[in-house]
């Protein structure tokens, strides 16, 4: 240890700091393609004192502090910088109370979120987000991001279900923002500012959130198209049916045989696209509006129901095995979401790129993921090239460059082009209030 090190060792109790370079390297990067910077050390947090601690000792001395969960992360947002300690939260795993009559769960981050849902179900309730890495994300790293998932299309993501914060500031100061009821309006929104702030603004060391009552039947419908232009129709019309599907799903064919090509699910040559939606009560109206539809499956039991979810859940691992992965997320208006999944046949034509798209298609998240290479230090200049027209394309039809994933430092170099001079401004001033030496994640998401 230098002697920054075993400063920040002497404040926390024995065994928090780690500082081999062996060890540190495997803290210093999320599931991007990133290079990280070099870090001085981790802090394993372990309590919301040990936080408050590091940042004690971080403002001391100017050390920039980058928050960590679990590292599952896809656009940069947890990668280290040179000389900065990355503050390990996966630690913090108390769920501090849940409670069935308030409808409530006050939680650490490090938290899985699927084992937040899971005792949630033991009450008949469940924790409604649901990244499709639930069983491997934080509810940190999810507030963190506002990451949103497969139930977001009935439920919303996860700043919907946050209703306070317990908040260490970048001097080490302890803040708590919201409130423990359904309702309420003191104040300035502090909870929704620091959802999706990526760990810029302060390091989240507690959450309140809410539960819901879990749905007592589901029924789930899967839907192979012949094209994918079709299957997102499909998802317009059960939309303006008024379903309310809890779930909505689309995948593409490259996702598809990516996916055939590893477990074997019996694709079909004719299959470009898969809808898999899920709703309570009966799934015949969403069958009937899938009437472009090759084939359509009704699950009859909860086992044939998990199988066809299951399908969803392991799309990205399945890309995985392609390459290397530039993961994205643009959101647009559902009207337009036929529209911005032709644009991404046709970019991926244009430049022979490789996209394997999924979409949380019943809130028009689209995941566009462009494969390249292994070996690679970024990707090659024809997918920069597909993924500049892509954003640009989500921005014209009034979409987002981020739905779930957060800005990190993948996307920040189109930043600009959806947020314009004034907001940008007033970001950097609301990051001057709360961290005025800019130690906490530099670099990120603004």
């Amino acid at each position: 240890m230098n002697e920054l090190t075993s400063a920040l060792a002497a404040a926390l109790p024995d065994g928090r700091v780690l500082t081999d370079p062996d060890v540190t390297d495997s803290y210093a990067r999320d599931r991007t393609f990133v290079p990280p910077g070099r870090p001085l050390g981790v802090v394993l947090a372990e309590s919301r004192d040990d936080v408050v601690a590091t940042m004690r000792w971080a403002s001391e001395h100017r050390v920039p502090v980058v928050p960590r969960g679990a590292g599952t992360g896809l656009a940069g947002g947890a990668t280290a910088v040179d000389g900065c300690v990355v503050l390990s939260l996966a630690r913090m795993t108390a769920i501090r109370e849940l409670s069935p009559q308030d409808e409530i769960a006050v939680v650490e981050p490090g938290v899985i979120t699927a084992d937040l849902d899971r005792a949630a179900r033991e009450h008949g309730l469940m924790y409604a987000p649901d990244p499709s890495s639930y069983e491997i994300s934080t509810i940190g790293g999810n507030l963190a991001t506002n990451a949103g998932g497969l139930r977001c299309v009935k439920y919303g993501v996860t700043r919907d279900s946050a209703l306070g914060l317990e908040v260490v500031l970048a001097d080490g100061r302890v803040l708590n923002t919201g409130r423990r009821t359904m309702k309420g309006v003191t104040g300035y929104d502090l909870t929704g500012l620091f959802v999706g702030s990526e760990g810029t603004l302060g390091v989240i060391t507690a959450a309140t959130v809410r539960l819901r009552r879990a749905p007592r039947e589901m029924a789930t419908v899967a839907a192979e198209f012949t094209s994918l232009r079709d299957a997102a129709a499909a998802v317009s019309a059960i939309v303006a049916a008024g379903c309310q599907p809890s779930m909505l799903e689309l995948m593409d064919r490259t996702t598809l045989q990516a996916i055939d090509d590893w477990k074997n699910i019996g694709l079909e040559p004719s299959t470009k696209a898969m809808l898999i939606a899920q709703a309570e009560g009966s799934a015949d109206e969403m069958a009937a509006l899938c009437g472009a539809a090759s084939f359509v499956a009704v699950s009859s039991t909860p086992e044939e129901a998990a199988e066809l979810i299951g399908i969803r859940r392991l799309a990205y691992q399945a890309k995985e095995r392609l390459g290397q992965c530039l993961v994205e997320d643009v959101c647009v208006p559902r009207s337009a979401l036929p529209e911005m999944i032709t644009t991404i046949e046709e970019v991926a034509a244009r430049h022979g790129v490789m996209i394997a798209t999924v979409a949380h298609a019943g809130d028009g998240n689209v995941h566009p993921v462009f494969v390249f290479d292994r070996g690679l230090a970024e990707p090659p200049e024809e997918v920069w090239t597909a993924a500049d027209e892509v954003f640009r394309a989500a921005l014209d039809l009034g979409g987002t460059l981020t739905g779930e994933h957060g800005v990190g430092l993948l996307k920040k170099r189109w930043l600009g082009l959806e947020t314009g001079p004034v907001a940008a401004e007033l970001h950097q001033g609301i990051k001057q209030v709360f961290d005025p030496l800019n130690i906490l994640n530099p670099g990120k998401a603004i």
